[in-house]
């Protein structure tokens, strides 16, 4: 579910920061000093400070820190150095939080990684803690904030259903929860307008899979289908225009790139294009939430791009550039006046600084490091790269070399991202900082599949799960070695989620190119992958099998690209590691790969916690597994070598 905060720039993205596009001829580190060898915990611990946010009336500033090593709500007053720890998480981190009004901070948390998450009310005076949604088994989100509603807000739930999602409007004088839309059984999504009305709901046709977009022009009208979209096109609402009559999304309709165009939800047809890159699609887009006007779009090529349409906030853009000499700028949280705001400042280099900004006065006040015990002259510098795949295709990816080593016959870390679809981006990535400062060159690639270079890539990975998706991952490894900058006997490869799975394919149907393999929560069957995903996935259910394979259908495609059942192919050493309670890769995943890795005597070793899920979130946890991880790579690999 999308969370339409409506007061930031609303593309997850904008917190990434890419560098600039370098060519594949790599600068040659051996004139650079070697980096010293920084400590584990250095890379893997909780952040000093994250998620700085600014209260409504600018007065407070609330932020993520750690206490007994789980990350915490602290709230400061403004120009004041003291601050106080608001919420008391023992057992798991805080990650998401937000303002709801000047006294009152709403946070969201599971419970062992299930991801069944509950929505907290705390009050920062009194302390007070409040279970807004107190059912077992039930995941609540946030849809709208309703900003200018100081006791109201917006979510989505699964009581009723454990299969889909009910809006319900939630009263925080009381918690009374009202139903404000029942789901049918088909929506996956929706979107309020600004006066904090569902006005858009999305849903799935369960036998074709397209994406079916309802509307109602108010409340209290039945939800009427306008659209109907094939589930290879790439549509994203992003917000209503400050009139409540048009509707800015992005769109692929009639072109291969998203667009950002103007909706007329009324004729159910794009008005006006506003903007579209030629190479990418839009990132997303942004409005003020004071003014009710777009301030821009935002696009990933080499880096983050801006595109702006609202002068005063270009012009606070260019004075923040102006004070920090840097462009790897994002403004992350606004008051209710929009004259203050939270300013954060990233690189491949720099996990995070945070500043106040005085847009009045102009004043720029540093908040803090998220790590100042790193120094960024001992980091290693991340490079945009591309290849061609054997078929044709141009992969964008990044390679990290390690510092003060000359790039030639490097053991060499291949690192694809999970999802799959998703992507990889330029910035601060601690798992690869820790590598290259171990003495291995990491590759990340976005493979066929990935998002944000258009339908055409995202839809050629259709099906090609162990085929031709790991054919680009492979050919990566194979272009770093034809580079002279890969070791051939000294190539790994170490992912999560699908990443995990692009592991055990690799290893499987690739034996001969890695020495070493390194899988977290990775999943080994399709089978049974698809048979365990949660319930409230099960809307989309036919697009799984348009993208996957339909386990009926597409029996034997599922078996060829299931490592599992070709557990025999694999000869290379394989470190494995899950969450017991993963409510997407069914620890079982793991178990049958182990299983018939060890009935077959090859090397592989086994990590589970027991308080986990898709992931290591609890900083123990995180530290046991790199630990586990940089003795198994050093075993295999002989960086020192």
């Amino acid at each position: 579910m999308k969370n339409q905060t409506k007061r930031i720039w609303c593309y997850s993205i904008l917190l990434i920061f890419l560098f600039a596009f370098c060519s594949t001829a790599f600068a040659n580190e051996k004139n650079e000093a070697k980096a010293p060898r920084i400590p584990l915990q250095d890379f893997f611990r909780n952040p000093e400070i994250a998620g700085y946010q600014i209260s409504p009336n600018g007065k407070n500033f609330a932020f993520l820190k750690p206490d007994n090593h789980r990350m915490n709500v602290f709230v400061q007053a403004a120009g004041q150095t003291e601050a106080k720890r608001i919420t008391n998480a023992v057992d798991r981190d805080i990650y998401h939080y937000f303002w709801k009004n000047d006294q009152t901070i709403i946070y969201q948390q599971d419970s062992g990684g299930d991801e069944n998450f509950h929505l907290y009310a705390v009050n920062i005076q009194t302390g007070e803690n409040r279970d807004l949604t107190p059912f077992s088994g039930v995941r609540a989100e946030v849809l709208d904030i309703l900003p200018d509603k100081d006791n109201e807000l917006l979510l989505v739930m699964n009581q009723r259903n454990r299969e889909t999602f009910d809006v319900y409007r939630l009263d925080l004088t009381d918690s009374k929860l009202t139903l404000e839309v029942e789901n049918p059984g088909n929506y996956t999504d929706y979107l309020t307008d600004n006066q904090g009305t569902v006005r858009l709901a999305f849903g799935k046709d369960a036998d074709t899979g397209n994406n079916l977009v309802y509307y109602r022009a108010a409340a209290g009208q039945p939800f009427v289908q306008i659209l109907s979209l094939d589930y290879r096109e790439n549509v994203t609402p992003y917000f209503f225009s400050g009139d409540d009559k048009k509707i800015y999304i992005g769109s692929s309709l009639g072109r291969d790139k998203q667009a950002l165009v103007l909706f007329d939800p009324e004729q159910a047809k794009e008005e006006k294009v506003l903007f579209e890159h030629p190479e990418v699609d839009v990132a997303g887009a942004g409005m003020s939430q004071k003014r009710k006007v777009l301030i821009g779009v935002g696009y990933v090529t080499d880096k983050l791009h801006r595109q702006f349409f609202d002068d005063q906030t270009r012009q606070v853009y260019e004075a923040l550039a102006g004070h920090l000499g840097s462009d790897e700028i994002s403004v992350i949280s606004w008051d209710k006046e929009e004259d203050k705001c939270i300013v954060l400042v990233r690189s491949d280099r720099n996990r995070g600084t945070y500043y106040f900004y005085d847009i009045t006065t102009d004043t720029l006040t540093k908040l803090g490091d998220t790590a100042p015990w790193m120094k960024e002259k001992d980091l290693a510098v991340m490079q945009p790269v591309q290849y061609t795949s054997r078929d044709g295709y141009t992969i964008h990816g990044y390679l990290t070399l390690p510092q003060g080593r000359a790039a030639k016959n490097l053991p060499v870390v291949i690192n694809p991202h999970g999802g799959p679809w998703a992507r990889d981006f330029w910035g601060y990535a601690p798992d690869v900082q820790f590598l290259a400062n171990r003495g291995y060159a990491v590759l990340q690639m976005n493979f066929r599949g990935s998002t944000g270079y258009g339908k055409a890539f995202l839809n050629a990975g259709n099906k090609q799960w162990g085929k031709k998706m790991q054919d680009d991952i492979t050919d990566g490894a194979e272009w770093l070695i034809s580079q002279g900058i890969a070791d051939p006997k000294r190539v790994a490869i170490y992912g999560g989620s699908y990443g995990g799975y692009a592991v055990l394919a690799g290893l499987t149907f690739t034996p001969d190119v890695y020495a070493c393999g390194v899988d977290l929560v990775g999943p080994s069957n399709l089978f049974t992958l698809l048979k365990t995903i949660p319930p409230y996935w099960k809307t989309a259910i036919t697009e799984f099998y348009e993208r996957m394979g339909n386990p009926e259908q597409d029996t034997q495609l599922l078996r060829d690209v299931s490592p599992v059942f070709h557990a025999d192919q694999i000869k290379a050493p394989l470190f494995v590691a899950q969450g017991a309670n993963d409510p997407r890769v069914n620890i079982n995943e793991s178990n049958q790969i182990v299983d018939a890795l060890r009935a077959r005597g090859v090397p592989v070793e086994y990590m589970v916690k027991e308080n986990e899920g898709h992931g290591f979130h609890n900083e123990e946890n995180r530290m046991d597994f790199y630990q586990a991880m940089e003795k198994f790579l050093a075993k295999y690999l002989k960086p020192a070598a």
